[in-house]
């Protein structure tokens, strides 16, 4: 199976590259200079030049906070441009997995959101993020689009490299307690991609594969803090340096843009449609631990 990805060195696109390697596939990364999601004039003819089976739509505008200062160039990118995308997908009368996120939310639910909840995005970037579902189901029936959360790998900028690299240099660290979600591996976001991916294109005409799709980690509910917690204690077992945390609210650490308070999304309808379930995350962190510490097959990722 060949696969074109949006995005060059983004955590999931770069996950996916490897894995796709790993299952003997083929994977082209698509990105800037070549194709630029802020003018995608010319999606056909790049994802043409690609000769995909399917497309993934990867790469976005996640700049949370700047965000709420660019909000015409995050729509451009995460609107009309994963609209362009799916549309060019559709030319190719191939499948679109595009990714989406949690903040479609507004995360004032008490229990797990599902894929038929109202949405009511905070800011920008989950306005932005929603607009390019509505655009990518509008451009074809046939795609799949996931929302996944609190995406972490061992390369890029994500909460698990930050918090080792703060550790490097403070003793404690203030850490928001009050918002809730599960940690997902880049890793396992790739692993899931994959199978569908393969079922999409060996089942081009069952319509339950379509759609809107929860992907989140498997264990237990978890605060920022307690991610921040299970990163220490792993770098410690390790004889990492880490950091004491404190643990404190939403409000004591402001920023440009509000943040869904619950961000646990329910995977039964994947699980059931497709047989995904993600690990626990907090096994997942192992791995990505290990990767991170070069102990692991897989640590050669690219880290930047």
């Amino acid at each position: 199976m060949r696969i074109a990805i949006t995005g060059t060195s983004g955590q999931v696109a770069q996950s996916l590259a490897r894995h796709a390697a790993a299952a003997g596939g083929d994977a082209v990364l698509i990105g800037r200079p070549d194709f630029d999601l802020a003018a995608p004039d010319n999606a056909s003819t790049v994802f043409a030049a690609a000769r995909p089976d399917v497309i993934v739509s990867a790469a976005a505008y996640t700049a949370v906070d700047k965000a709420e200062s660019e909000p015409e160039l995050a729509h451009r990118i995460n609107a009309d441009g994963a609209g362009s995308v799916a549309r060019a997908a559709a030319a190719l009368n191939v499948p679109v997995i595009h990714l989406s996120t949690d903040y479609v939310f507004d995360g004032s639910k008490t229990g797990e959101w599902v894929e038929d909840d109202a949405t009511g995005p905070l800011g920008v970037y989950g306005a932005s993020k929603l607009a390019g579902e509505q655009a990518v189901l509008v451009a074809t029936p046939n795609a799949a689009i996931l929302r996944v959360s609190w995406v972490y790998a061992p390369f890029g900028a994500n909460f698990v490299r930050t918090m080792l690299r703060l550790a490097e240099t403070r003793d404690s660290l203030g850490v928001v307690a009050d918002q809730i979600g599960r940690p997902t591996s880049a890793l396992d976001i790739a692993s899931a991609i994959w199978q569908v991916a393969e079922q999409l294109t060996a089942h081009p005409q069952e319509a339950a594969l379509r759609g809107l799709f929860h992907l989140p980690a498997g264990g237990p509910a978890a605060s920022w803090a307690d991610f921040a917690e299970a990163i220490f204690a792993n770098a410690a077992r390790r004889g990492q340096k880490g950091a004491q945390i404190g643990r404190i609210g939403t409000a004591d650490y402001p920023t440009p843009a509000r943040r869904p308070a619950n961000s646990l999304m329910d995977g039964s309808k994947i699980a059931r449609v497709y047989g995904i379930n993600l690990p626990d995350w907090r096994r997942s962190l192992e791995v990505v631990m290990d990767q991170l510490a070069g102990t692991a097959p897989g640590s050669g990722l690219k880290k930047d």
